[in-house]
């Protein structure tokens, strides 16, 4: 069964500004050796922080964005789970991997959604940990 997965706006941050980890979990998505699921909310969010974080003009932020979307599958979520209460802003991650019937949310947020593990039997791993299993699962 090939990975699904919800990349958090950390991850698809630092694999824009960055490379790393990251850029290698991203590549997996856009060359399809993993499906990657994301929705409106982690766009938006992402592109705010490219302008904020990066000094990206409007023009960059949203030819990346377009780029991402060329081999993520956009779903629709709702805003209305509440589970992350330090950070509702991870709750629109959450909901998204549900949603996208993900079996991975790869995040870099050792505060909040690391330490789940886990949400509806949807693994939390970080970057490195999302390589590690995809190369383990991989003939």
């Amino acid at each position: 069964m090939p990975h699904v997965a919800v990349f958090d706006t950390n991850v698809l941050l630092s694999a824009v500004g960055w490379k790393g980890r990251p850029y290698e979990c991203i590549e997996l998505a856009r060359v399809g050796q993993v499906q990657a699921v994301t929705c409106r909310e982690i766009m938006e969010e992402l592109a705010e922080k490219l302008k904020s974080k990066l000094q990206f003009s409007d023009d960059d932020v949203n030819d990346t964005v377009a780029d991402l979307l060329t081999f993520n599958s956009l779903v629709k979520i709702t805003g209305t789970l509440k589970v992350v209460t330090a950070d509702p802003d991870d709750d629109k991650i959450l909901e998204c991997a549900a949603v996208g019937h993900a079996t991975h949310v790869v995040s870099g947020d050792k505060r909040h959604l690391l330490p789940l593990g886990q949400f509806q039997g949807i693994a939390i791993v970080s970057p490195a940990d999302f390589i590690r299993l995809h190369k383990a699962s991989s003939p």
